[in-house]
């Protein structure tokens, strides 16, 4: 497949199906569908594996760079504060680690921990399984593609609309029926939250969920939420007696793409 200057490659991985989409900067700008598939479990090493061959090959992708998009699903996201005084990287690393074995019980063993490491402020990390990246890292050899990144979803979102942030806004990620939440005290993060989004959720369901997080994490109110995805268009604000604004980013035009397409999508630069 002949590649034009820009272009790129992202594969979404959700927890049962995968997408590959071509994107670009300069030609061929937006996101062209490749392929899509099915898979058991995202989870089974074997299964995944099969399946990342099927879908690669025969595509002639040899030099082409690809960055992975995981559902969130597949990977364990938390906020970490760090100690005192910590000086040194070891410092913050024991910090996210001891975090993670209060939240989920045991130390990571088969998890690779990746964060945005800050030493003075509330940081994000990320637990991805090893069995999963050796997989995606030897598909991606196979087919001699340049594997530039792999990234949880939410943390894609959060990169691609980080210019537009505003100070002391929430920042959501919709994916299906999951809502992800960065609860921020000012411009410190203070918790990452995820819930399930029922049937119907309108603006009152909205405003009573953030305000139920708001006092589990000990924070205010935000004076505004910014969501990206499908999320359900009277979310936004509008004419009217709200508790707080809200602003969906980029939920025109995602109407019709499977979850894997739009897993790929995210973040994506077209």
């Amino acid at each position: 497949m002949r590649r034009l200057p820009g272009q790129s490659l992202r594969l979404g991985l959700g927890h049962d199906s995968l997408g590959l989409v071509r994107v670009g900067r300069v030609f061929g700008r937006g996101a062209t569908v490749l392929a899509e598939a099915r898979l058991d479990d995202a989870r089974d090493p074997q299964a995944l594996a099969e399946a990342l061959r099927t879908l690669l090959a025969d595509r002639k992708l040899a030099g082409w760079p690809l960055s992975v998009v995981l559902a969130d699903e597949l990977v364990r996201m938390w906020q970490v504060a760090p100690p005192p005084g910590a000086a040194q990287p070891a410092d913050l690393e024991a910090a996210a680690v001891l975090r993670y074995q209060a939240l989920f019980g045991a130390l990571p063993a088969g998890w690779k921990i990746a964060a945005d490491w800050q030493a003075t402020r509330p940081f994000l990390a990320a637990a991805l399984p090893m069995a999963l990246l050796d997989v995606l890292e030897q598909t991606a050899r196979e087919a001699r593609c340049h594997l530039v990144e792999i990234v949880p979803q939410f943390v894609a979102a959060m990169n691609a609309w980080r210019r537009l942030h505003r100070p002391g806004a929430w920042f959501g990620l919709m994916h299906g029926q999951v809502l992800t939440l960065a609860a921020y005290d000012g411009r410190t993060l203070a918790a990452l939250r995820t819930t399930v989004v029922p049937p119907g959720a309108d603006r009152d369901w909205l405003e009573s969920h953030v305000a139920r997080e708001a006092l589990r994490v000990g924070v205010g109110r935000p004076e505004r939420v910014q969501v990206c995805g499908p999320a359900p268009r009277n979310w936004a604000s509008h004419e009217g007696r709200l508790k707080f604004g809200c602003t969906l980013l980029d939920d025109e035009g995602a109407g019709g793409q499977s979850a894997a397409v739009r897993l790929a999508c995210t973040g994506s630069p077209a």
